[in-house]
Parts: C-alpha cells; sequence; structure tokens
C-alpha cells in the first residue's frame, strides 16, 4: 500500500516511517523541512510540505492508497488552528484525489465516553489539557463528518519506552491507573496495521497498556 504521513518528522512520524517500510508499504513523508528527516529507504520518498498549503497537500496525495496523521501540537498551552486547518485540507485533499483510507492520532482525553476514565481523567485532565482536546474534537468533527474510511485513534500518554509489542485496543476500553500510558513506537504499530485492517473503520479505538 502507498501511504502518506503527515506530521512524518515528529517523534510518532519517524516510527510510523519505520514501522511502515518494515510491512512492506511504500511511504511518503510530508514534511516543512526535509533536513530534519534522516531516514534513507528505497521505498521512502519525502516531499516537503505544509498542510496550512492546499495545493500542496493535494499535490502530495495524488498516487497514494491510504493516508495518517500524525499532526501534534508543539505546545497545551494555546490552540493551534493552523493544524486544524491542516486536517480540514487533508480530508478536502483526499476526497479531490480520490484517497479514501485515513488513519488520524486522536487524544483519549476528548469528552466522548471521557467519563468512562475515572474522576482524574474527566475532570482533572480537561483542566490542563484543555487546548490540545478542543483542537482534537474539531478535527475529529471533520474527519467523521466526511465520506472518508477513516479510523480515529485515541491515544493514552505517550511515551519514548520502548515497544512491548502487546497493548489493549478498543473503543471503551479503561485502566485501573490514573494516568494510563503507550509507547510511540506501539501507536505505530497499531496505526500502520489499521490501514488493512478494517475491525475499526468508522470507529474510535482508545489504546494503552
Amino acid at each position: 500500500m502507498k501511504v502518506l504521513i503527515f506530521g512524518a518528522s515528529g517523534d510518532t512520524g519517524r516510527l510510523l516511517i519505520s514501522t511502515g517500510l518494515e510491512q512492506k508499504h511504500g511511504i511518503t513523508a510530508f514534511v516543512r523541512d526535509p533536513s530534519k528527516l534522516n531516514i534513507h529507504h528505497a521505498n521512502l520518498s519525502v516531499v516537503r510540505g505544509d498542510v496550512s498549503d492546499y495545493k500542496s497537500v493535494e499535490s502530495a496525495l495524488e498516487g497514494h492508497d491510504g493516508a495518517i496523521s500524525a499532526l501534534g501540537a508543539a505546545t497545551p498551552i494555546k490552540r493551534n488552528l493552523t493544524l486544524v486547518m491542516g486536517i480540514d485540507n487533508i480530508v478536502r485533499a483526499m476526497h479531490r484525489q480520490k484517497v479514501s483510507r485515513f488513519i488520524y492520532q486522536s487524544f483519549f482525553g476528548v469528552s466522548e465516553y471521557r467519563s468512562e476514565l475515572g474522576f482524574v481523567l474527566d475532570k482533572i485532565m480537561p483542566i490542563v489539557m484543555t487546548n490540545v482536546i478542543k483542537d482534537h474534537e474539531a478535527k475529529e468533527l471533520n474527519i467523521v463528518n466526511s465520506d472518508l474510511q477513516w479510523t480515529i485513534v485515541r491515544c493514552s500518554m505517550l511515551t519514548h519506552g520502548p515497544s512491548k509489542g502487546k497493548y489493549r485496543d478498543g473503543e471503551h476500553i479503561t485502566s485501573p491507573f490514573f494516568l494510563p500510558m503507550i509507547a510511540r513506537s506501539d501507536v505505530a504499530d497499531f496505526m500502520i496495521k489499521q490501514l488493512t485492517d478494517y475491525r475499526y473503520n468508522y470507529k474510535k479505538p482508545r489504546l494503552m497498556y
């Protein structure tokens, strides 16, 4: 499968590239600064672009079978409306280029079903992460209202720890821990698998240990 990865130069994006290549996909990395991506492979192409620029997004999507977004805000202190607009550009461009499969990395702190996660995550976390949550909710709404074949992956708190190769996924899974976590490498493994595993087509699975 030929896949375009947005946010490819980020911590999760790099792991998506390496995992996708390991699973024999053709990968195109969409990045603002190609010099930040020191990965070389016969099945990897790098495209310079900015998600706020619709034309560069549409051009990059041509000829692909699917797309993954690992776009993340630099800080939770304020909202990043550029990324919200970026997802709108991606969704519109995918329609235009007839690329249907879209995997989006979201956050388990969004309000939908958050009460299932307990008092701390339901009441305290939104105070600290309010801007991140609002951005993800706006982007999720855009994706859900599209005609794309989407899967929204609601990740628990991300770590740089080693892959465990075993994690839990499901729309309503919970954890006995106040702050469930997941390594970025395991997130990458799960997201790449969703390209060809349609169990969560039009669904929003949580991901945690």
